[in-house]
């Protein structure tokens, strides 16, 4: 087993493959950040739900992913923005917007991670973790 460095890009990375083979679930190793940040995909609309499981030394966290009517997929691209290697902070004035507001960003603030939006109307500046579309 392979000791994984950036645990964000892991999920994001068992998220975005779970979604181009069209499954329905995803099982993530479990933590807080990763519990909100599904939380905040789940509150956008981007997944179906998800539940943590009590499996193993720290808990999975089994994601239920979102698909349309015609099996069209509901996240398009997930990419990981501020990294173990270059961290990227920006300002409450100065959150971006992706596909000109109809994505998401997910932010790390000093109240938790939250959405861009969120962010926005509480006036929180933070790391941009990752943007989802």
């Amino acid at each position: 087993m392979a000791v994984v460095t950036d645990p964000i890009a892991d999920m994001l990375t068992r998220i975005r493959n779970a979604n181009t083979a069209n499954h329905q679930l995803v099982d993530v190793p479990a933590s807080r950040m990763k519990r909100a940040v599904a939380e905040i995909l789940k509150e956008e609309g981007f997944i179906r739900g998800y539940e943590v499981l009590a499996e193993g030394p720290q808990g999975t966290i089994r994601i239920t992913l979102k698909y349309g009517p015609e099996k069209e997929k509901v996240i398009t691209g997930l990419r990981r923005i501020s990294r173990p290697g270059l961290r990227v902070y920006t300002s409450r004035t100065e959150i971006p917007r992706v596909l000109g507001g109809l994505g998401l960003v997910i932010m790390s603030t000093s109240s938790g991670i939250m959405s861009g939006k969120r962010a926005k109307r509480e006036g929180f500046g933070g790391e941009v973790l990752a943007y989802v579309w």
